[in-house]
Parts: structure tokens; C-alpha cells; sequence
């Protein structure tokens, strides 16, 4: 995307041009005054000398007022060359986001600053981004939903060149209240410090730096609807943690991150709910039933016992190639045991990633794969026979997909794509055969009447839908979702997304 000069600037640099020319005017105004002097003196011609003078020293007035905004133009000019490194690469032309190294601050951190200059919000930084859904199941029309599913707002402030603080405060689901489904969360708080050219410090709640979205999930920078499974099942997208962790990239395009971070809770694991955790594919991704979904923190209160340690890579150095990979691992709090018959051991949790990105031309392909494991569970599942819900041993996910730029006109885009992923929520169980549901129609929830299907953990999924950008920071979204094994989650989304 070519780099466009901020209003600011352009304002700034007429300023000394029409001064400047202001100034030439009023000295070719003099010369033809000191032409007109060289007649015999009278009253006519001190007049004309008296004009001279003061066109002399307003010309005088206007090359100093032109130097003073030069030197102003100078400064808002290192001020965006200051905003410009600090803020991730700008998006590429005919893709929906151009991933930044795993190093750079949040891609919502990138919004200029409110104030500009010297005064008391010139370091301020204001971003925000949500999305409103509409999706329809295609065999259950009675489980049709609209809903505010997320509305993000972020303030960030730069204390020198050096350090900077970044902030995410999130409301979902519209209503935040102990009767209503919606909650209020701080997604992100954290410092960042520049060490070097090459590293800089992290601390405080910040998103680890796994997969294509967990960091960089504003509705503007994916496709489709929802977010895919692979990287909110799997990848517990939006995944943040408490702690620290080293940062930087280096000039051939290689980005690095590693950090030491608070870890998962298996204390608190549901082996006996008495309905299904989820009924719908919206349940799915909002119920917190994959196994890092239900328990990662969100440092709210988080035991930090234990802590876990996580390194990444990624490689930007080729254009249009996106090429990284993460791991995290780290022991759990356990799950409770009788004092009588303690678990041996800890219970550690263990997960990787890779993914690629390849944009050639109007096609945007990409793919991931992701695994999980959790040790030493034989026990824990061995004392809780029967479970419908015992904690897997080990979980994967992956998908591939395309997307290709159909039509292009100014800021407007129509970006189609399709999408296959595969997940599995239990891949493998030690202690157990795995859940034990019941066949047939059973009831879902307290409501009366409420009958449906246990839901099994696993499925294939295949989307296909368009993107529709009106301006890079508001998108329209359509796709039809069609669930190989969980036949009731085949739906229709509508969705409308945007980002500032």
C-alpha cells in the first residue's frame, strides 16, 4: 500500500510554501517602489519610501514565520517517522492483513494518536474494533441468533521513544451482568520497552504470539464470519497471559519471541456436566469447552504456581511469504485429588503450532497445524468413570484455505474464499474410553421441552463465503458452514466487521 503523508503534514507543508511566495510578492512589490524612487524626491515619493520600509519588514515578518514552520513541519515529520517504526507493516494491497512479526505491537496499536505536537494527549493512542453476527442453523431455524458478539476499545500511551503502554478493554455478547451472557474483560495491559535495535521487554497481560490470530484477530484481518475452529478450539484465540517475555526481529525479516508466563488450571475441569457444553457451532466457540479453552486464566486471580515458558519464530523476509511457528509448555494446576490417593506427578501442558502464508497475485493461501497434550491424566480420569466430559490427553486441529480478490474498485474489495479444517477436541485419553454420552434425543438444557443430540468432539468442516470491504476498516461478511459429523451445527452467517 503506498504511503500516504497525514493531513497534518499537508497542511504543514503549504504553510511555508505560501509564505514564501507571499514573501517574493511583497519584494517584487518593493522593487518596483525602489524603481519608482529613483525620480526627484516630493511628497508623492515619501510616500513610496514610507510604504517600502514597512513592506521591507513585513517581508522580514513572513521569512521568519516561514523558517518557524519549516522547523515545525520537521518535527510532525519525525513525529510520523517515530510512529511509523513503532507501529506493525501497513496492510498489503488485495489481502485482508499482512501479518506483522510476532514482535511487533498489536496491529489495533497501529491507529495514529489523537493529539499531535506538544499538548496533554500528544502521546495518546485510541483503537478499537468489533462485530456484530447474524447466524441461522439450517436444520434448527429455532436456534437463529443475532448478536453484538464483541465491541474492543484500546488506549495506549508513549512515554518516550523508548517505552510505550498498550491496553485492550473488551465487552461482549452487548450486556455485561451477573443475569446476562455478556461479559467485560481487560484483554491486554502491558509495557513495552525497547532495548536495542534488535529486542525489546514485554510485561504485564499481553496475547501470545501463536498462529495467524490470537494476536492480530480484528474482523477486518480474516475470513469469514467466525473465526475458524482450529484457532479458537485448539489455540484458545483470544489466548492472553501474565508475565514477561523478550521481543525482536532482525534485517533479513526473521521475528523471535520468548517469554516466561502464567500457565493452565485443571482444578477447576467439569467431568460431570449435566448437559452438553455446547449445542450449536456459536456454543462451541463461545462455551469455553475445548480443553485450553476451559482452562487457561485470563489472569483473573490466576494461580501462578507454576508457570510456563513459550518461544516463537516467524519468517517475513520474502514478499507475500509468511512462514512461523510456536510451542508453550508448562505445568498445570492439578486436578483435586482425595488426600488419601494423591496424583503422583504434575499434569503438563504442552502446545505447538506452525503456519504459512503465501500471497501471490490477487490469491491469498494459507494453512496451519495445530497440537495439544496434557500428561499425566490417568488417574484423574480413572476417578471419574463414565464422564461424558474427561479431559483429552491430546487435541489437534488444522485447516486449509483460499481466497482469491474477484473485484477491486478504489477502496471497495470482494474477496471470496473457502475453507476446510479439521478438529479434534480427544484425540486420545489415558484413564478413560473416552466421553460416555447418551444415544438418541436427550434434554440439552433445564429448559422443558429441550431436546437434542449429545454433540461429539470432533468434526470436518467445510466454509465458503465472500468478504466485502467498503474501506479497509469495514468489512461485510456471508458464509455458509457445513459440519460433516455434527450435521445440526450446518449454518448461514452474516456478519459485519470494523476496526479504527
Amino acid at each position: 500500500m503506498t504511503r500516504q503523508t497525514h493531513p497534518r503534514a499537508r497542511r504543514a507543508i503549504a504553510g511555508p510554501a505560501a509564505l514564501l511566495f507571499a514573501a517574493a510578492l511583497l519584494g517584487s512589490a518593493a522593487a518596483v517602489a525602489q524603481n519608482a524612487s529613483a525620480t526627484p524626491p516630493s511628497n508623492e515619493q515619501r510616500e513610496i519610501d514610507a510604504l517600502l520600509g514597512q513592506l521591507q519588514a513585513v517581508q522580514a515578518q513572513l521569512r521568519e514565520l516561514a523558517e518557524q514552520n519549516r522547523a515545525l513541519l520537521q518535527r510532525q515529520v519525525e513525529l510520523e517517522r517515530r510512529m511509523a517504526a513503532a507501529a506493525p507493516p501497513a496492510p498489503a494491497s488485495g489481502t485482508p492483513m499482512s501479518v506483522p512479526p510476532a514482535s511487533a505491537a498489536p496491529v489495533s496499536a497501529a491507529a495514529a494518536p489523537t493529539g499531535s505536537g506538544e499538548g496533554p494527549f500528544s502521546n495518546v493512542k485510541l483503537w478499537g474494533y468489533g462485530e456484530v453476527y447474524y447466524t441461522r442453523p439450517t436444520h434448527d431455524l429455532e436456534n437463529t441468533q443475532a448478536d453484538l458478539a464483541r465491541a474492543v476499545f484500546g488506549i495506549g500511551y508513549t512515554f518516550d521513544e523508548r517505552t510505550e503502554f498498550n491496553s485492550e478493554f473488551e465487552v461482549e455478547h452487548a450486556v455485561a451482568s451477573a443475569s446476562d451472557p455478556g461479559e467485560f474483560e481487560v484483554e491486554q495491559f502491558y509495557i513495552d520497552r525497547q532495548l536495542g535495535e534488535a529486542a525489546a521487554l514485554r510485561a504485564g497481560v499481553f496475547l501470545m504470539p501463536f498462529g495467524f490470530l490470537n494476536e492480530h484477530h480484528e474482523p477486518t484481518n480474516f475470513y469469514g464470519v467466525q473465526r475458524n475452529f482450529v484457532e479458537t478450539l485448539i489455540i484458545p484465540s483470544t489466548w492472553r497471559e501474565g508475565g514477561f517475555n523478550l521481543h525482536g526481529d532482525t534485517s533479513i525479516g526473521l521475528a523471535w519471541n520468548v517469554g516466561l508466563t502464567t500457565g493452565f488450571d485443571l482444578s477447576k475441569w467439569n467431568f460431570a456436566p449435566e448437559f452438553p457444553l455446547y449445542t450449536t457451532a456459536l456454543n462451541l466457540e463461545d462455551n469455553n469447552s475445548a480443553p485450553l479453552q476451559a482452562s487457561h486464566q485470563e489472569m483473573a486471580l490466576a494461580n501462578a504456581q507454576h508457570l510456563s515458558q513459550y518461544a516463537a519464530i516467524g519468517y517475513f523476509g520474502i514478499p507475500g511469504l509468511t512462514l512461523g511457528g510456536a510451542v508453550s509448555t508448562g505445568d498445570a494446576v492439578k486436578v483435586p485429588a482425595p488426600p488419601n490417593a494423591p496424583i503422583p506427578g504434575n499434569q503438563r501442558v504442552t502446545l505447538w503450532e506452525g503456519h504459512a502464508r503465501w500471497m501471490p497475485g490477487r490469491f491469498d493461501l494459507a494453512a496451519i497445524y495445530a497440537h495439544g497434550s496434557i500428561s499425566n491424566l490417568a488417574v484423574a480420569n480413572a476417578s471419574n468413570p463414565g464422564s461424558p466430559n474427561p479431559i483429552p490427553s491430546e487435541f489437534y486441529g488444522y485447516y486449509l484455505q483460499g481466497a482469491y480478490t474477484a473485484w477491486e474498485q478504489g477502496e471497495y474489495r470482494l474477496a471470496p474464499f473457502v475453507r476446510w479444517e479439521r478438529y479434534d477436541l480427544g484425540a486420545r485419553f489415558e484413564g478413560s474410553a473416552g466421553p460416555s454420552v447418551p444415544s438418541g434425543r436427550v434434554p440439552v438444557s433445564a429448559n422443558p421441552g429441550d431436546y437434542g443430540y449429545w454433540p461429539i468432539d470432533r468434526d470436518r468442516v467445510w466454509t465458503v463465503g465472500t468478504n466485502f470491504y467498503v474501506t479497509p476498516h469495514v468489512v461485510f461478511k456471508a458464509d455458509y458452514q457445513w459440519f460433516e459429523l455434527n450435521s445440526g451445527f450446518t449454518r448461514f452467517d452474516l456478519g459485519l466487521g470494523l476496526a479504527f
